[in-house]
């Protein structure tokens, strides 16, 4: 159909010509009331916004001198993270003369990852930037836990 006889179609009908597919060859054109199908058109993508899950990344900050106690409450405090679906960073931070034992350091990630083996894969392995060295934990899908 021409688009002056659809538009025509649309005044009789007291609606509006509204493209659905623009880039297509014919366009795609409707006749519909436009404010009804605008408002339509914002609840369903409102709906899909609602059905989205929203990951946060939350960091922990650790140094290398951190206690064993210490360290177990950071892993606490990373599986609460990790329990709600969030991704954790964890942070081994460097300053002043630890910097030279940074390789010796490395461990203490290792060992932080270990202990939240059952519940968190390791998304990015220890990787040194800068003063610090950066290792990033997300929480086990549930498929993979079922294998």
């Amino acid at each position: 159909m021409s688009s002056r006889d659809a538009q025509k179609l649309a005044e009789e009908a007291g609606l509006d010509l509204v493209k659905i597919v623009p880039n297509a060859k014919p366009p795609v054109c409707r006749i519909v009331d436009y404010s009804k199908y605008k408002y339509e058109q914002a609840r369903r993508e409102k709906e899909a916004r609602k059905k989205q899950k929203v990951t946060e990344v939350k960091e922990i900050r650790l140094s290398p001198n951190i206690d064993t106690n210490d360290l177990n409450t950071k892993t606490g405090a990373a599986a609460k993270f990790l329990a709600k679906g969030d991704k954790v960073k964890v942070t081994l931070r460097f300053r002043g003369r630890e910097i030279s034992r940074m390789a010796q350091s490395k461990y203490i990630l290792d060992d932080f990852a270990a202990s939240l083996a059952e519940i968190a894969n390791v998304e990015k392995p220890p990787k040194v930037e800068g003063r610090s060295m950066t290792m990033f934990l997300a929480p086990k899908s549930k498929n993979s836990a079922k294998k």
